[in-house]
């Protein structure tokens, strides 16, 4: 541990000129952040992370999230720096169209991301899932004397990070768990966008956390690289706790006229104040990008520990192999995200013996028949086990006290849940399931939407999900929120119409690898399609399906879950009138629209008028019914009562319905 030298502050200094360039030549970016903490980036990147630049995606890496991710510079620079493919060039081409620097971390798209950042507060909650898979796969997978899964998190949040909510649910979960191996810092710089923090926060963050069980240490100035070393040194000595680091900076550190206020935050600091701020630096190089060869040596010290780290991994793996052949293999299928071979042979098929239930019902009985098939499914709810059904026979809990458990308890926290299940989804090794009820969706939203922008596979599980839940009433009936999953790109939305269908949709979501599902189940009984008389489930896996046809139909009945009774009802109705209607059993819109036209105009005919039918609002059916079709939903909110009573109250009924078709056709 020593105090920085000369050739340290050009390493740092070379991170504070390119984010300044490279926000300069956007004319647009934040500086401030960048320019402050380059002396953090610097120690932990060419000292402190077990990372390869030449090697990505080592399963044994540690794992550093940017929760500040306005702050994408730092990590530009570093990365460069460091060794990454990632060239000087894309630096220069900062938040343009096809670079691989846009404005915010995107992963896949810039190797050594590791989760997309900027919406605030979520890097917090994806590092707290990516420890606690560490420490899950850790107690899985290593033997005596073999830790072949031995790894830090680290994060970096600001101000704002904290703020959000959804700070607090995971911080405080993390805490619960005892993730000894999370090591967050606290860029405590108390500026904002609209000045100093003083003015809508008083917060003391240290308390906070410490009231959440974490271990607090403090970093007075962020340019003391040995406080930097001793805090780490500090956080890695405690086991038992996750650490947060509350370290000091400046915001625009060394501009003599922005530093330490708001402009920083988020502008370029214009001509003038750059050449001012290099001048005040000491950096002699007229020429914007320039890496000085020295700075460049002292960063390559990341990238010559990152082979040393990884060959010595390498071999420890290969010695794990020899002597746990089959953990070994085991653990190799899950990196490569294989599915167990035969898996799907655990799936069941209900009959009239155990069909006649609620989706949620069904749907926990698929888990228990392919949980012990699919190991790595690891999953839980938001304090709502009993109603979502999520857990399974036999399941250990996933605690600090056992960390080899399977299912979750995270409490009432939606929100962070969502954003640990990116965590974990984004380490690899498990597939991560939650659930809660759809309604409480909208609070993990920005989870759910980031899920999909990262086509991570995460499933949710969303029961309660219609009127149909009854008595609870219209703050726990969804009406907006099934269209409002499905107008999110990469999002999965499956609602299955009955145990069977239930069945496919499970298989549908762990065979869907690149992106997120939600499993949108009911709270009350369905009965069992006769699948004797009606077209099998061999259809779901392509959205929509033919499930009732006739010679010649005149009017096609379109509808997904609970609302597939009634479709059937209506069809039975017209066909005493002489009105043939043809039943299309609609689970997965998304899935329908990416089959080819022939299949769609097989499923929906050919200039027939068409019926929607969905105990929800009406919005995501209109592109299906067509000019001449019509959807029988519902606009406004629920009520509390009975779910027969409603369902009649708000004109979904076979008679309803039958009469809408009528319409169309007379």
């Amino acid at each position: 541990m020593a105090a920085a030298t000369e050739l340290d502050l050009l390493a740092i200094n070379t991170v504070r000129t390119l984010s300044m360039d490279a926000v300069q030549a956007a004319d647009s970016g934040h500086p401030g952040t960048p320019m402050a903490l380059a002396p953090l980036a610097y120690r932990l990147f060419t000292h402190h992370l077990k990372h390869d630049p030449a090697d990505p995606a080592w399963p044994d890496r540690d794992r550093f999230v940017l929760s500040a991710g306005h702050a994408s510079m730092l990590l530009y620079s570093a990365l460069h720096l460091s060794g990454y493919a990632l060239s000087l060039d894309e630096l220069k081409r900062f938040r343009q169209w096809g670079s691989q620097t846009p404005g915010h971390p995107e992963v896949g798209h810039t190797d050594g991301v590791e989760t997309t950042t900027g919406p605030l507060g979520q890097g917090l909650g994806n590092a707290v899932g990516m420890a606690l898979t560490e420490a899950h796969l850790a107690a899985t997978f290593n033997r005596d004397g073999h830790a072949v899964i031995d790894h830090y998190t680290w994060f970096i949040a600001g101000d704002g990070d904290l703020m959000e909510g959804i700070s607090h649910e995971a911080a405080s979960f993390a805490g619960h768990q005892k993730l000894g191996k999370l090591i967050g810092f606290f860029d405590d710089n108390r500026i904002t966008i609209d000045g100093s923090t003083d003015l809508a926060c008083s917060d003391d963050a240290a308390a906070r956390f410490a009231s959440y069980g974490w271990h607090i240490a403090h970093i007075a100035d962020v340019n003391d690289l040995a406080q930097i070393d001793r805090a780490i040194a500090e956080a890695k000595a405690e086991t038992t706790r996750p650490s947060l680091i509350v370290t000091r900076t400046q915001i625009g550190f060394g501009s003599p006229n922005r530093v330490n206020t708001a402009k920083a935050h988020g502008e370029p600091l214009g001509k003038d104040e750059l050449a001012l701020t290099k001048a005040a630096l000491g950096w002699n190089y007229p020429d914007p990008f320039t890496v000085p060869d020295e700075a460049r040596a002292a960063w390559g010290v990341a990238r010559t520990r990152g082979v040393e780290a990884h060959s010595a991994w390498m071999k420890r793996f290969a010695e794990y192999t020899k002597a746990h052949k089959t953990e070994a293999m085991e653990l190799g299928r899950r990196w490569h995200k294989q599915l167990p071979g035969g898996w799907a042979q655990a799936l069941p098929t209900f009959d009239v013996t155990n069909g006649n239930v609620a989706s949620r019902a069904a749907s926990g009985a698929v888990l228990n028949a392919i949980a012990p098939a699919v190991p790595e499914l690891v999953g839980g709810s938001a304090d709502l086990s009993g109603s979502n059904l999520t857990n399974f026979k036999g399941y250990r809990v996933l605690s600090a006290a056992d960390r080899a458990g399977r299912y979750v308890h995270y409490g009432i926290r939606e929100h962070g849940m969502g954003a640990a299940m990116n965590g974990m989804a984004l380490h690899g090794g498990v597939i991560p399931y939650g659930g809660t009820f759809l309604v409480f969706a909208d609070y993990m939203r920005p989870a759910i939407r980031l899920a999909a922008l990262m086509q991570q596979q995460v499933i949710y599980v969303f029961t309660h999900d219609s009127i149909g839940l009854g008595e609870d009433g219209p703050t726990h009936q969804p009406i907006e929120t099934l269209a409002a999953l499905r107008a999110i790109p990469n999002l999965l939305v499956l609602r299955p119409a009955d145990a069977n269908e239930t069945s496919e949709v499970w298989r549908m979501a762990l065979e869907h690898r690149t992106g997120p599902s939600a499993l949108v189940l009911t709270r009350q009984k369905l009965p069992l399609i006769d699948r004797t008389t009606h077209a099998s489930v061999s259809g779901v896996a392509r959205g929509a399906y033919v499930l009732a046809d006739v010679d010649a139909p005149q009017v096609v009945l379109l509808a997904t879950g609970s609302e597939v009774e009634i479709a059937l009802g209506a069809k039975s109705i017209l066909a005493a009138e002489g009105i043939r209607a043809r039943v299309v059993s609609a689970p997965s819109l998304e899935r329908f629209a990416q089959q080819d036209a022939a299949y769609r105009e097989s499923v929906l005919g050919r200039d027939l008028p068409r019926v929607a039918i969905e105990a929800a609002h009406p919005q995501s059916w209109w592109r299906w019914v067509g000019d001449r079709g019509a959807v029988v939903g519902i606009d406004r909110f629920g009520a509390s009562a009975p779910y027969q009573k409603l369902y009649a109250e708000y004109g979904l009924t076979k008679e309803a319905v039958a009469a809408t078709a009528r319409g169309l056709i007379s």
